[in-house]
């Protein structure tokens, strides 16, 4: 084998792997997918996560940025757990009571999980969230 084969080889292998890290699981909805790609790839103040799941899942869905905008979630894809859904309720870890430095109770606020549950699944080509997720109420 030649020095270029083994590199165009290597390059394969890496685009393979980027992809398949990278692609929406089958069944995934659109939040659970999103936040899968913002915990491995962080965000880059754009929707390129909610593009590459509609162009994957849901290419009819021509409006899901209107939409997603409308809901609050207009610049990027963490807007989309800012503004527009919330973890549901059963999933938040439970509030945690301390012991502030005088002494007094201190309840710190509900946190997520520290590892999020699997998504509940959504029919194919839909852009709806899973039942792990509720729409945000807007003020």
């Amino acid at each position: 084998m030649d020095t270029k084969t083994i590199t165009e080889e290597a390059e394969q292998i890496l685009r393979d792997a980027a992809e398949t890290m990278s692609a929406p699981r089958g069944g995934e909805c659109l939040v659970c997918f999103v936040i899968r790609q913002l915990d491995e790839f962080g965000c880059d103040n754009s929707h390129r996560f909610v593009l590459r799941y509609r162009e994957r899942c849901a290419p009819r869905a021509s409006s899901l940025l209107t939409r997603l905008s409308d809901m609050g979630a207009c610049c990027c894809d963490c807007e989309l757990t800012l503004n527009a859904y919330d973890l549901h309720d059963s999933l938040w870890k439970p509030r945690q009571g301390n012991l502030d430095s005088d002494g007094d109770d201190e309840v710190r606020d509900r946190e997520w999980p520290e590892e999020m549950p699997p998504c509940q699944g959504v029919r194919r080509g839909s852009t709806q969230p899973c039942a792990n997720w509720v729409r945000r109420r807007r003020w």
